[in-house]
């Protein structure tokens, strides 16, 4: 067939689709191709959680502020300088909050997030108001044995109503924001004796701060709070990760020894 001897509706064909073409080169409507990140897995939930803490860096900077308060306290009190008592709680205030401004200070100027350094800061900014107002040192603690009292209360109710808070944290923080535990009885089990460990580990400590708070011993409690608190944080994160990780994996091979035995 020599060259403009096409059937008409053929060269009809033709001019449609060159027009679409055109068309479509000028809207830009040719389809966007998939993110390469897509379908990149969520980080574990370990490394989320750590992110949450701001890591081994921010586990450091907010025990440096009470490290101050106690090393000053102690220095310039009676172990040391033997400073009147108040002069010495001002100066501990005052290396206190001087710390946390200082840390939250050089994240802003280096464009860091300063969330866990503002958090830092408010709290002991609210201890030292307390210290202060009162001019005992032991109630430079007092904040943070109340709220982790509070904590302690707050995951006991949440298991008596059968909502597990570790399991909310787990779904938002490791399974991409979806709650579907709840329909997997032996991970909602595991959840709810979690959310009873977590209230363990954060009544002994609060427990052991109170009763230093109860007996007098302000510098204990800071001792307490900077040496073992963390150590308790870490330990039972490391054993929910580890309890939660047994059960979903545990799952996940009978589902493949089923679909195989299929």
């Amino acid at each position: 067939m020599t060259p403009g001897s096409e059937p008409r509706h053929a060269a009809h064909e033709t001019v449609e689709e060159r027009v679409a073409e055109e068309v479509v080169e000028e809207l830009d409507l040719h389809p966007v191709p998939e993110p390469e990140d897509a379908d990149e897995p969520l980080p574990s939930m370990s490394e989320q959680i750590s992110e949450q803490l701001g890591g081994v860096r921010g586990l450091i900077e907010s025990s440096v502020p009470v490290l101050a308060f106690v090393v000053l306290n102690v220095v310039l009190g009676d172990a040391g300088l033997d400073l009147p008592k108040k002069t010495a709680l001002y100066w501990a205030i005052g290396g206190s909050v001087g710390s946390a401004l200082a840390i939250g200070a050089y994240r802003l100027s280096r464009k860091e997030p300063i969330r866990h350094a503002v958090n830092g800061i408010f709290g002991i900014a609210v201890g030292a108001f307390l210290a202060w107002r009162t001019g005992d040192a032991k109630n430079f603690y007092l904040p943070g044995i109340l709220l982790t009292l509070g904590q302690v209360v707050l995951l006991i109710a949440s298991v008596a109503v059968r909502r597990p808070i570790i399991g909310y944290v787990w779904g938002v923080l490791a399974n991409g924001g979806k709650h579907d535990w709840f329909d997997n009885p032996r991970l909602f089990r595991t959840f709810q004796w979690l959310t009873l460990v977590w209230a363990a580990s954060l009544f002994v400590r609060a427990g052991v701060q109170g009763w230093l708070y109860l007996a007098d011993q302000a510098n204990a409690i800071g001792i307490v709070r900077v040496l073992i608190s963390w150590p308790i944080y870490a330990a039972t994160f490391a054993f929910t990760a580890w309890a939660v990780h047994r059960v979903t994996s545990a799952q996940a091979a009978e589902q493949e020894t089923a679909a195989e035995a299929a």
